[in-house]
């Protein structure tokens, strides 16, 4: 009886470690899709970033810009998601 309670403990165990790998997976996904496509939308505006968000296997679910003026750089701000998880980033052609 000792060892049919320790054996499902483990795989209870296991299986919530093996949850927890995948949302962490998703989230470090998420984040590098969304700084990619950040960066991307730069130069190439809505459709780049979409196109480079879907490459990496997510979805753009927001997408801004503002152009800046001549005192200030373009700025690109998204949002993805990946697995359920939601990543923000934001890149400026400032060096």
């Amino acid at each position: 009886m000792f060892v049919l309670i320790v054996v499902a403990f483990a795989a209870m165990l296991t299986s919530g470690l093996a949850e927890l790998a995948m949302t962490a997976r998703d989230r470090a996904r998420a984040q590098s899709a969304a700084d990619a496509a950040a960066l991307a939308g730069l130069d190439g505006g809505y459709i780049a970033a979409m196109r480079v968000a879907g490459i990496n296997g997510s979805t753009l679910v927001s997408w801004s810009s503002d152009p800046g003026s001549h005192d200030v750089t373009s700025v690109v701000e998204v949002v993805v998601e990946v697995g359920g998880q939601i990543a923000r980033a934001r890149a400026s052609d400032q060096p």
